[in-house]
């Protein structure tokens, strides 16, 4: 057990209950280039979250995920993806639960005060490592890159991000949406 990524995980863990932010999505080939970018809007309340992006919304309640396009008019229903499996929309998730599913290890410190904290997953998935960026006085994740076994990689930026309970609840009701159809995937 390394105890300096410990302790950075288990700060953050703590920090990221109930936050606002935006994230910045950036897709790198194997070359490092872009491959895209995209922006979301996220909510997080554990285990709840609400991701807006583009016509896309995305709400779990922890158990259950609803995907509303509002352009095709779909809800797509589904569970909530297995302990196991990554889920970047949920990070308190992957902070809390790391000890089940990674094997988490301290790099460096930036000069930004960020730790670096490396996390190989101990079963079989896309991916061969998640990078962490903490930093260490806050506890505030800044970014989250997923290194995958073709050398692209998939960075989360962190930013904007405001920390204190959220009103209204998040919630998703389906009937809401009279006009869409509901395509349940459970």
């Amino acid at each position: 057990l390394d105890e300096n990524a410990t302790a950075a995980l288990d700060k953050a863990a703590r920090k990221m209950k109930n936050v606002t932010f935006t994230v910045k999505l950036t897709m790198l080939d194997s070359q490092k280039k872009k491959k895209g970018e995209y922006t979301a809007q996220v909510k997080f309340q554990n285990p709840k979250y609400h991701l807006v992006a583009g016509d896309q919304e995305i709400v779990s309640d922890g158990t259950t995920v609803w995907q509303w396009n509002k352009s095709t008019k779909e809800i797509v229903v589904n569970n909530m993806p297995p302990e196991n499996e990554i889920d970047l929309f949920n990070p308190s998730r992957l902070m809390t639960d790391y000890q089940k599913n990674f094997r988490a290890k301290y790099i460096r410190t930036d000069d930004n005060g960020d730790a670096v904290i490396d996390m190989q997953p101990k079963s079989a998935q896309s991916y061969h490592k998640i990078r962490l960026f903490i930093n260490e006085e806050t506890g505030v994740l800044n970014r989250i890159e997923v290194h995958k076994y073709d050398s692209s990689r998939d960075i989360y930026e962190l930013r904007k991000q405001k920390f204190g309970r959220l009103h209204p609840p998040i919630k998703f009701n389906p009937a809401d949406h009279p006009e869409a159809e509901v395509i349940d995937m459970r």
